[in-house]
């Protein structure tokens, strides 16, 4: 188990030592659960009352909470990236695979970098080109012609279609499927006639994709996610969509076909974008909204119902179902007292 000092963290995060630098650290955990050797943080205010009691040698804070403290501390503005950070450099997750296996399937002109690994039972195709230090995980599958950047990471059975690009540095979990065919058809008199989906799947650097999430490629187009780019499990990126730099989408999201989303946007869970329209930069969508046209200015957007008693759902469900007959009786009313009014004037 490796160990770093108070002082070498503080290096690291570019922090400012309050107490013993010289505590040893060898893991990150929570406030109420941190103990002996190990170090927490405080990124919100409301959770200072577990600050007096931790047991952590030591904790991340900002300055305004240092007085609270009882123990030792790397004081930095955002704490909460101090705990990411650390939590990088003290990551124990394995690598997806630790050597070629014998049990791997490799086409004769794979192209494999420096120090790349390929799990049991995957299976690499014709004109793959791997780059130095990718990890393969067990079961994968990679189509013909794809181009994989060094240090990029696949968990188990991960599907990379034919002509994907993923660059740099990138993390797809498992069951991810990359470059399946878009939703494309045509109607002939009640007959569905399958468009062939010509595009490719175009992923930047430092892009990360959640487990069971698939990303369609193009019909034409590609399909693009720009560097930065955070999609989190079980999401639809449909074809010829282009999504923007550092861009985060939440679970469950579904995003139809030709859509724009510019960079620095969030996208809140269950959330379904539609088709063919364009979202501007810093666009931030919360939970299960329904995007249903273009946003053209930055800024929060929401639409999703929160919860209530279902007692008072129900009347206000009955309330939105007569809201066509009220609206008539408004207009009822607005004419009657309109034709009134004209007749007033008249008279005067």
């Amino acid at each position: 188990m490796k160990t770093y000092s108070l002082n070498e963290l503080a290096a690291h995060l570019d922090a400012e030592v309050q107490g013993d630098g010289n505590v040893q650290i060898h893991a990150v955990s929570t406030l109420a659960r941190a103990g002996k050797g190990q170090i927490s943080f405080l990124s919100n205010s409301k959770y200072r009352s577990q600050l007096k009691d931790t047991k952590a040698d030591a904790v991340i804070l900002q300055a305004a909470d240092l007085e609270f403290c009882p123990v030792s501390a790397l004081v930095m503005k955002n704490p909460y990236v101090g705990f990411a950070r650390l939590a990088q450099l003290m990551d124990t997750t394995p690598a997806a695979a630790d050597s070629i296996s014998p049990h791997a399937t490799i086409a004769e002109d794979v192209t494999l970098g420096n120090n790349v690994v390929v799990g049991a039972n995957a299976v690499i195709e014709s004109g793959v080109k791997l780059g130095d230090n990718v990890q393969i995980g067990p079961g994968c599958v990679i189509g013909k012609d794809v181009t994989i950047g060094e240090g990029t990471k696949l968990w188990a059975n991960v599907t990379l279609y034919h002509d994907v690009h993923i660059g740099h540095s990138c993390l797809i979990q498992a069951g991810a499927i990359i470059g399946a065919d878009g939703f494309g058809y045509a109607n002939d008199n009640g007959q569905w006639v399958k468009i062939p989906q010509l595009g490719r799947v175009i992923i930047g650097d430092r892009v990360e994709i959640g487990a069971s999430t698939t990303v369609d490629r193009g019909a034409l187009d590609d399909t693009c996610l720009a560097d930065g780019v955070i999609i989190d499990n079980q999401c639809q990126i449909a074809h010829n969509v282009v999504i923007g730099e550092n861009t985060a989408i939440a679970g469950c999201t579904v995003v139809g076909g030709s859509t724009r989303i510019g960079r620095n946007c969030t996208i809140g869970g269950l959330s379904a974008i539609t088709g063919h329209v364009e979202i501007v930069d810093n666009v931030h969508f919360t939970g299960m909204s329904m995007v249903t046209k273009g946003v053209s200015q930055a800024g929060a957007y929401s639409s999703g119902l929160p919860s209530q008693p279902s007692r008072e759902w129900r009347k206000a469900v009955v309330n939105v179902r007569n809201l066509d007959r009220l609206s008539q009786r408004v207009r009822e009313l607005e004419k009657h007292y309109s034709e009134h009014d004209s007749a007033g004037k008249g008279d005067r």
